[in-house]
Formats: structure tokens, sequence, C-alpha cells
């Protein structure tokens, strides 16, 4: 196991130091934020010392060294239009984001299988159709659309919850958490149900037919055979062993998540990343663009190393044939 888990950081570091350069060099190869942060009416002299004071007068491969060094002490540049930490900026959003994609996630994954569970085990039924037609139009609905009509349903036709903000947060560890106030629940409700729509259609779906499987393959028959509790077949034969593409989706699809809760969170007004993005965006504010395309690379290479480890945890037989073609 242990040789397993250095394998799999050696990967993850060599994945992070490409995506450094395939990153930098995209940004900073593209526009010239001098255009942006400066008055039109500027002089060539004010111009070039804006140049030189931000270092876009040095090439692009000594740019890219200097990022590398910084980036390895967790310095990712400073923002050109706030003129902090980009790095600080960045986590200072994320908080908001990743409590989001968190709860979504969540209520993805306690609808999903559950759910996909009863329609791999009675997929003739009513109920068994209903789900995965509700799973089908979960697929087909747009993310903005669904966002909005929750908006128009609760917020503006029942006055049941507010369209926007995050509401009253509560400190925990240092970070500021919506999920322990009612107020932050009022808040946090819609956006995370909107998000987690096409997840849960993914996992009833996936769910659905990893059963469905599962129930043809000998070991569930030569169960069933035994006399076994139909609850013990389905909690011990089946869930266990269905878990584990159930868990390697679910931890890409987290990333995913939070990597493209931007439409969502432009919605709802949310105050999480990815209007920090599309400003920044807007803006050609580099080192912001740069740190958050990296911080969510490295969320990415982290969760795949967590979900490379679960998966060898489920099933052992993953990590004796990595050993064995060693």
């Amino acid at each position: 196991m242990l040789e397993f888990t250095l394998r799999r950081l050696a990967q993850s570091g060599f994945v992070l130091a490409v995506m450094a350069l395939l990153v930098f060099v995209s940004v900073y190869a593209v526009g010239n934020p001098i255009e942006m942060l400066i008055n039109p009416q500027a002089d060539e002299a004010e111009r070039l010392r804006a140049t030189v004071a931000l270092g876009l007068d040095k090439p692009l491969y000594v740019q890219f060294l200097s990022f590398l060094q910084g980036a390895v002490t967790g310095d990712l540049g400073r923002s050109f239009v706030f003129g902090i930490p980009a790095l600080e900026l960045i986590l200072s959003k994320l908080t908001a984001t990743i409590e989001l994609a968190v709860v979504a996630m969540l209520i993805a994954i306690l609808l999903g299988i559950p759910l996909g569970l009863i329609a791999g085990l009675k997929p003739d039924s009513v109920v068994g159709k209903s789900i995965m037609a509700g799973s089908i139009l979960g697929f087909s609905l747009p993310t903005f659309w669904v966002g909005l009509v929750l908006i128009m349903l609760f917020s503006v036709h029942l006055g049941w919850l507010p369209s926007n903000g995050r509401g009253d947060t509560v400190e925990v560890l240092g970070l500021h958490l919506s999920v322990f106030t009612l107020d932050g629940w009022v808040h946090l409700f819609m956006p995370a149900l909107n998000l987690a729509l096409f997840k849960l259609s993914l996992l009833i779906r996936l769910t659905r037919a990893q059963t469905r499987e599962a129930l043809m393959q000998d070991y569930v028959k030569f169960a069933r055979a035994k006399g076994l509790k139909p609850s013990r077949v389905i909690g011990v034969h089946v869930l266990k062993n269905i878990m584990i593409p159930i868990v390697t989706v679910i931890g890409l699809e987290f990333g995913s998540v939070v990597a493209f809760a931007i439409v969502t969170e432009s919605i709802f007004a949310w105050p999480g990343t990815g209007k920090l993005l599309i400003d920044s965006i807007n803006q050609l504010d580099r080192p912001v663009i740069v740190a958050y395309l990296l911080v969510i690379a490295t969320l990415f290479v982290v969760i795949n190393f967590v979900v490379d480890l679960a998966y060898s945890w489920l099933d052992p037989r993953v990590r004796l044939g990595q050993a064995a073609g060693h």
C-alpha cells in the first residue's frame, strides 16, 4: 500500500508540473493586460513604466521561471487589479464555492444512489420507470434555465426563498460557513439544488446500470441460492461492489462541480470564485486566472489521488495488480 501511495504521489507531482507550464503559457501568451489596466490616453512612457512594474517586459520563459520559483513557496503572483496575492484572493472566495459544491454533491449522492438502486432492482415497475424518466429530464434541462425557473417559482411567485446572496455565516476553524445557520441554508438550498440536478441524474443512471450488471453476477446468484436475506444480498454483495465505479465518478464529478459552478454562481449571485474568474478574464488579470486554474488543477489531482486510494481500499485487486505490473 505504501508503494502504491508513493507512486501515485509522484505521478500527481508530474501532472501538476505539466499543468503549471500549460496554464502559464496559454494565459500569458494571450492578450496584453496593460491595455486594460491603464488609461487609454496614457503616453508611451507611462505604458512602459506599468509594463516594467508588472514584470511583463521580460521574456516569457523568464516570467515562467520566476512564476515557478514563487509557486513552490505558494506565491502565485499578485493581482494586477486588486494588488494583493492572487492565491489569497482565490482562497477567500473558494470557501463559498467549495461549500456550495459539497452540499450539491451530498444532495446528488443521498438521492442518486438510493433512487438508482431502486430503479435497478425494479426496472419494470412504475417507480423504476418514473425514476429513469426523471433522470433523463435532469440530463436534458439546461442549468441556467432550471436556475431561472427555481427563482421564478420559489422567490418571485411563492416568496419562500431568497434569489441571491449567501446569507448569514459563522466562523468555523477560520472558515466562514453558511451551513451552520438557518439563514445560510435558506440562501444555499436553491443554488445547491440547481447545481446537483445534473449530477443526481448521472448517479441515478450509473447506479442503475451497475446494479443491473451486479444482479447477473454469479456471486449474487450464489448468495441468493444460499438463502441469504434480500437486504444482505443487496447491502453486502450488490452495493459494495457497485460502489467501486461510483466512488470514482463521485470524485471526478466533485471536481467538475467546483470548476464549473460559474453558471450557478452567476444566476444566484453566489459570492464564490465564479464571478471573480469572469471579472479577471474581462480585465486580463493574469495572476488571478493562473492561480484559479492551478488551484482547480490541484483540486482535481488531490481528488484523483484520494479516489485511487479509496479504489484500492474497496478493491485490493487494484493495488495487487499495480504491484504485479512493477
